[in-house]
């Protein structure tokens, strides 16, 4: 759900007690929809996140850690540019409006004090962070013109002005009795009378008073009884009382552990396996919300460049192979081109130079052949002319049968690759893929934009038997553990026939159990291309002294002999219990 009025200047309210006189410490940009202000206070520090995503846009703090990307974008450092040290003045709203406005005390070029204002506006798939001074905008995140609005228009050195907003009364802030007597006009369900008429509230809010003052039955709002008038009423009351005084701060939590709803009081409607998870602030609410989510789309944001690049290779090379083997097929249809060299050898008496076709009899079948005839040529120059093509597309055939051999390992290679990008988990693992591209090159090196970043380590397992199983998360971990940091008796497990990890359990001179190996295989399972099926999934496993690597192939990719197969199911819970911490 998005963040409401209501629950919105809760969480604004919030912040001011908690930010008093915050100074700005340091400023980021982790993704092109998102900025952290690192702040100082005298109790301490402080991470203030602002997310201006369609579908997660909120204010709150933070204790999450971000990825940023290696150069600050555009909008980063403008931010920087004018607020960095500046002094937290105020934390303001406008009532019924989903804006947050943080203003702060900064110095200028020229060193003159001017209040820069931070203009956090977040109204769904338009939200906004805004930057604006004396009135007027320094610039915005997401720039509106003319062609995108006629009504309001964001762009440096415009006065900024609010977007327009319907003339409806607050729910939380209107009387209760007029609200009643303005849905009474309405000839629909109460909750849909309240979401229609009212401002600053969430369809779940609306839902709620409905709830609390029917329950489940189904009532008119143009319908409404003066008992049920008055039982409305009472609940408006009772909310705004409850808004007024701070609100409880609540998440729906689904039988499956999803957060699906939120507000600042415990929303009863929801049951039937829901429960309801009270939070001691707005912004371990919103937190807690938001957090996988937004880590998902990070991440996808992240990665969507470079998969779509190894995406347009991998397609390429398909195409490629499947024009080598068509041209193949052609080469090695040259039998009858031998038949006609032979025949016309066999049959020179009977042809004259200009004829345009020689009709003599096939002596392997007995059959009458017409052999085309190039009229430039004499019979025997024919004749030659048809075992040379003869020669070339039998040249061509072995040629084509490397070429393609290499198409095919070229096209797994860029499925393990493909698999890798869709799997990272950061930009740090990001930067390793791409390395590895530029390594074979795929992609080009730059040397002045190409910083080298920290390697991330493999992830790391202990099984239920203690040993210390280990899983690569790109092809050049893979191949550092299975041919670098494991030895003959350790136990290496890959999924069989599709892109994965290299897994394995560290043996230590010790046998290995059957237990330690099915969770060996159940997280070679998980860490895979075939990983989601929900099916069981075939992994190989084999001592890994009988794995090795072939001259000139690609990073990943190994041969191995000697191994069994296990059938698993991937099983993220299994995961996380076998995490070393």
């Amino acid at each position: 759900m998005a963040l409401d009025a209501a629950t919105l200047a809760l969480t604004a309210r919030e912040l001011k007690q908690t930010l008093g006189d915050a100074r700005i410490d340091k400023i980021f940009e982790p993704t092109r929809d998102e900025v952290v202000l690192n702040l100082r206070m005298r109790s301490g520090a402080a991470r203030l996140f602002l997310s201006a995503r369609s579908g997660s846009a909120r204010v709150c703090l933070t204790q999450e850690t971000f990825e940023n990307p290696q150069t600050p974008p555009s909008f980063c450092m403008l931010l920087r540019k004018h607020f960095t040290g500046g002094r937290l003045l105020d934390i303001r709203m406008i009532d019924g409006e989903r804006i947050v406005f943080f203003d702060f005390a900064c110095v200028n070029e020229m060193g003159d004090n001017v209040v820069n204002t931070i203009a956090a506006e977040l109204m769904g798939r338009y939200s906004n962070i805004v930057l604006v001074q004396n009135g007027r905008i320094i610039d915005a995140l997401k720039r509106v013109d003319f062609e995108d609005s006629d009504i309001r228009q964001l762009l440096p050195g415009l006065a900024y002005t609010l977007p327009p907003r319907p003339d409806r009364p607050l729910l939380m802030q209107a009387e209760p009795s007029d609200i009643v007597d303005a849905i009474a006009q309405r000839a629909l369900p109460v909750a849909q009378a309240l979401m229609k008429t009212c401002g600053g509230c969430c369809p779940a809010l609306c839902r709620e008073a409905a709830y609390r003052a029917f329950g489940t039955r189904d009532v008119s709002a143009d319908r409404m009884k003066p008992e049920e008038r008055a039982q409305l009423e009472s609940v408006l009351k009772e909310m705004q009382e409850l808004w007024r005084a701070g609100g409880e701060p609540t998440a729906v939590i689904s039988a499956d552990g999803r957060p699906t709803e939120f507000s600042f009081l415990p929303l009863t409607q929801y049951t039937g396996g829901a429960s309801l998870v009270r939070f001691d602030s707005y912004s371990e609410l919103l937190e807690g919300y938001y957090a996988s989510k937004d880590k998902a789309e990070r991440l996808r944001q992240k990665s969507k460049d470079l998969h779509k690049t190894v995406k347009s290779m991998h397609e390429r090379a398909v195409r490629k192979l499947a024009a080598r083997r068509e041209e193949q097929q052609k080469s090695e249809a040259s039998d009858e081109l031998r038949v006609f060299g032979e025949l016309l050898s066999a049959n020179l008496w009977t042809i004259k130079k200009g004829d345009r076709s020689a009709t003599v009899t096939n002596y392997y079948d007995g059959s009458e052949v017409t052999i085309p005839l190039d009229v430039r040529l004499s019979p025997t120059e024919n004749a030659q002319k048809y075992f040379k093509e003869y020669k070339k597309r039998r040249t061509a055939a072995k040629m084509l049968t490397e070429l393609i051999e290499q198409s095919e390992h070229e096209i797994t290679y860029l499925e393990s690759v493909l698999y890798e990008v869709e799997s990272a988990r950061g930009e740090a693992e990001l930067g390793e893929i791409r390395a590895e591209l530029k390594a074979q090159g795929y992609l080009k090196y730059y040397k002045v934009k190409d910083k080298k970043q920290k390697p991330a380590d493999v992830l790391r397992y202990r099984s239920s038997d203690g040993f210390a199983i280990l899983v690569g998360r790109n092809n050049a971990q893979n191949d550092k553990l299975t041919l670098k940091t494991a030895r003959g008796r350790d136990v290496w497990f890959h999924v069989k026939d599709a892109p994965g990890s290299h897994v394995v359990v560290m043996s230590e001179g010790r046998e290995v159990p059957d237990s330690t190996k099915t969770e060996a295989a159940v997280l070679a399972a998980l860490h895979s291309g075939s990983g989601e099926s929900g099916a069981k999934i075939a992994v190989d496993y084999t001592e890994v002294r009988n794995v090795w690597k072939a001259n000139g192939a690609k990073p990943g990719m190994v041969l191995y002999d000697n191994y069994e197969t296990a059938y698993v199911v991937p099983d993220a819970a299994l995961a996380e219990r076998l995490k070393e911490r």
